[in-house]
């Protein structure tokens, strides 16, 4: 069963690039044996550079189920996730991912994100994009009133 829903990412992916809506990628997420969302990429298309399958998937399917966890469903992807697809499916919790190809099949088609992945084991002010801390006096009141919130769903 799993193959089969991999396949279906896979031919979402070849599909997405032959009807020119975006890259070479395809999720679908399957819960109980039944598929909730599908994507391919449209970052081209949506001119949203956060708009990768996975995350589009993810964000119909949450949209879908009315819930921001997806612990008991399951991706199946075209690639391997990358850095923020994995940012993404951690955060939603999801139950497993499959993937067909890997990040070294995507960097020899051109899609190599292995820079991101040095990124971020360098610190913030050693990164291609400078980054700086600048602290401000009342930097820490939303997570203080976060805190003192009674009513708060915690995710």
């Amino acid at each position: 069963m799993h193959a089969q829903f991999l396949q279906l990412a896979v031919d979402l992916a070849a599909e997405n690039v032959k009807s020119g809506k975006g890259g070479p990628y395809g999720a679908v997420i399957v819960r109980n044996g039944q598929i909730i969302a599908s994507s391919g990429n449209c970052v081209t298309s949506s001119l949203d550079p956060t708009a990768h399958a996975e995350v589009a998937a993810i964000r119909l399917a949450c949209e879908k189920l009315h819930d921001f966890q997806l612990t008991d469903c399951i991706l199946y992807t075209s690639c391997e996730p990358c850095p923020m697809c994995l940012g993404a499916i951690y955060w939603a919790r999801l139950e497993r991912v499959f993937f067909a190809c890997n990040r070294h099949d995507a960097a020899a088609a051109g899609f190599d994100d292995s820079f991101i992945y040095d990124e971020i084991l360098l610190s913030p002010p050693n990164r291609k994009i400078p980054m700086q801390h600048l602290g401000l006096e009342n930097a820490q009141l939303p997570f203080q009133l976060w805190a003192q919130q009674e009513a708060k769903t915690l995710y």
